[in-house]
């Protein structure tokens, strides 16, 4: 039985939207009727090279020319490469328009509110980038964000692009240890930071963090600090370093950004993983491809136009920071926000897209959930005619969370559940502006996507598996830095399947053509949303002389998940209220307070395997009374028994 249809385009907005315009070109292209979405993905993933020329000519791809070549070597994954012979510039595709109207409109939870237009931000571009150049920063440098979600943390990463170099950030909410395992491996010549941030109404310091970062980082040649605390704050301490505007001053407000084109697989960004078996792994991703893949899902899955205005709750460490970003290439104008969701009130993010007319509004399941929760509903308190989408990831939707949008928010509004990941830089399965919402589903798999579900077996299966896509797409990974052989690229996505891409979510394609995406299939930690590593948590109780050992798990919790923390404690030594506070403000202050456990619970042994590996999946199936499987592999396997049935778990 089919899942409950809760909205319906109109056949005016079908006929209206970029999809569909696209699909009659797709048509002209295939020689042959596309009728419908499904028609129109089987010719996008059949005739993979006719459909990505299709998208670099509708979404008006700015570059040397796509050359003759769409996909070489296009049945090996990894191996495949899109556009080979193609040069462009990120940047020049983004900063298309140079009028008046505003391109960033931003708001933190104090309501202070700035507005910069299309015009104003090609010339910041374009003197920030002059400023990079004339530090010497060259194609291939990393430039490095530690940053709230401002307007100049946009600029930066713009500027950067515009000459070749690779921008990598991290949110303001990390310490110290989190940043250095990120941006400690990847040497970055300039660092741009605030000098504080806010966060439920608190001024958080970012400097004195800087200060130790930067004595750390030994190819760092110069700190930009951007005021947003105070105006010109104190940074006479603090070597290399130069406020934003002091930087940009020796440039001329008439400067041209002056854009690089560079391969299609020039590398634009280093996102992070999650750290789950130590340091989190750099994942390098280019910009033709990132370019593509936000164009396509922009401009296609989200029908996004120059008169929109893209908003998405996110900080500068999660990738929907950058898919954000790329909102500027379809000519439409981002909102930010930075700050608490829920400071002053829960009414701060609907209060921000009433007064500024956000027609798309994306935010993650978990709040979503918490709004509903906070008794907050925005269809009572709100006039948000101009909202036409809501999207949602980070996190499978609930079917309750899908009630409330269409109960609390709105009634006439595409509900877009997405899921793919920082792995790829946007999405495996999402939205479609040509079908109908069904309670509790995702509703296609993307244009160009070769979704499927396998079983353990690596067969297509009807039933519940993992994830897969079975061709190549233009935003897979360059690969991650410092892997000799992509030894380590290969291991994370495709030893499970060879020539095939597992992504790790457990997942089930439904009848209608829908997809529904049960959770992660590994053991990263995903609470509200947030990828997170267990080594991350490991190398901060570690440093606490009485833990001797620790164990992380997600327990999948009021349609959540939450972190587990179980610690070994050293003889003699006894877990107190006083010592689990210790844990908690080590982990906040060196990890980031996401990372911080919802419960720390004792036990007496940590089961491992014969090799000496703890097993956090088969400690996360005893939680959850499922079999482990295979215990032969573990060399104590009693100590599974420890974590079955924990009263301290069932609250």
């Amino acid at each position: 039985m089919s899942a409950e249809i809760l909205w319906r385009p109109s056949e005016a907005r079908i006929r209206a939207s970029n999809l569909d315009r696209f699909r009659r070109v797709a048509e002209i292209a295939a020689g042959t009727r596309l009728a419908d979405y499904s028609a129109l993905w089987r010719w996008s993933i059949d005739h993979g090279d006719a459909f990505w020329n299709a998208v670099w000519d509708f979404c008006r791809v700015i570059g040397d020319g796509r050359g003759r070549v769409t996909i070489e070597h296009p049945g090996k994954m990894p191996g495949a490469r899109f556009f080979p012979e193609a040069k462009l510039n990120f940047t020049e595709n983004l900063l298309r328009r140079e009028d008046k109207a505003p391109a960033l409109i931003f708001w933190n939870e104090l309501r202070q509110r700035r507005v910069v237009s299309h015009a104003e931000l090609v010339r910041q571009v374009a003197r920030t980038a002059a400023a990079l150049r004339a530090e010497g920063v060259k194609p291939g440098d990393r430039v490095a964000g530690f940053m709230p979600n401002l307007p100049e943390t946009m600029i930066a990463g713009l500027a950067a692009a515009a000459i070749g170099a690779t921008w990598s950030s991290c949110s303001p909410d990390f310490g110290v240890g989190g940043v250095l395992d990120r941006f400690g491996q990847i040497a970055p010549s300039v660092l741009f930071t605030a000098d504080a941030y806010y966060y439920a109404g608190k001024t958080h310091d970012s400097l004195d963090r800087v200060r130790a970062i930067a004595a750390k980082l030994p190819d760092l040649k110069r700190i930009v600090v951007v005021p947003y605390m105070s105006q010109r704050p104190a940074i006479g301490d603090l070597g290399r370093a130069v406020l934003f505007d002091d930087f940009l001053a020796p440039h001329a407000a008439t400067a041209q950004p002056g854009y690089l084109r560079l391969p299609f697989h020039h590398p634009l960004y280093v996102m992070y993983s999650s750290g789950t078996t130590g340091l989190p792994k750099c994942i390098v991703h280019g910009a033709g491809g990132t370019l593509l893949k936000h164009l396509e899902e922009h401009v296609l899955q989200c029908d996004l136009k120059p008169t929109d205005r893209l908003f998405y709750f996110t900080t500068c460490g999660w990738m929907m920071w950058n898919w954000l970003l790329s909102g500027l290439a379809a000519g439409a104008t981002l909102m930010l926000y930075d700050g608490s969701p829920f400071h002053p009130d829960p009414r701060i993010l609907w209060d921000f897209a009433e007064a500024e007319g956000i027609t798309i509004f994306g935010t993650s399941a978990k709040y979503l959930d918490a709004l509903s929760k906070s008794g907050l509903e925005p269809i009572k308190t709100h006039d948000l005619k101009r909202m036409r989408s809501l999207l949602s990831t980070g996190s499978p939707l609930a079917p309750q969370s899908f009630d409330f949008v269409y109960s609390a928010i709105k009634q006439d509004v595409h509900l877009v559940s997405m899921s793919g990941g920082t792995d790829l830089i946007g999405s495996f399965v999402g939205g479609s502006p040509l079908d109908p919402v069904r309670r509790g589903e995702i509703q296609r798999a993307l244009l160009g996507m070769a979704v499927d579900v396998f079983d353990e077996t690596g067969r297509s299966t009807g039933d519940k598996g993992e994830l897969v896509c079975t061709r190549p797409f233009p935003s897979m990974p360059l690969g991650f830095w410092n892997d000799p052989g992509d030894a380590k690229y290969r291991a994370a996505y495709y030893d499970n399947f060879p020539g095939v891409w597992r992504h790790g979510d457990w997942t089930e394609l439904t009848k209608s053509g829908g997809v529904v995406i049960y959770g992660r299939s590994d053991a990263v930690l995903n609470p509200g949303g947030v990828r997170i590593g267990t080594a991350e948590i490991y190398r901060q109780v570690e440093t606490l002389d009485e833990v001797a050992e620790a164990l992380v798990i997600g327990q999948d919790w009021q349609d959540d998940v939450r972190v587990v923390l179980f610690v070994r404690m050293k003889e003699g030594i006894a877990l107190d209220d006083a010592l689990r506070d210790r844990i908690r403000k080590r982990i906040r202050e060196n990890a980031s307070p996401r990372h911080v456990p919802a419960k720390i619970v004792a036990v007496a042994d940590i089961p491992r395997t014969l090799s000496g590996k703890i097993v956090e999946l088969a400690v996360r199936d005893v939680v959850h009374g499922r079999a482990v499987k295979n215990k032969d592999a573990l060399a104590n396997p009693q100590a599974l028994d420890l974590f079955a049935n924990l009263a301290e778990l069932r609250n």
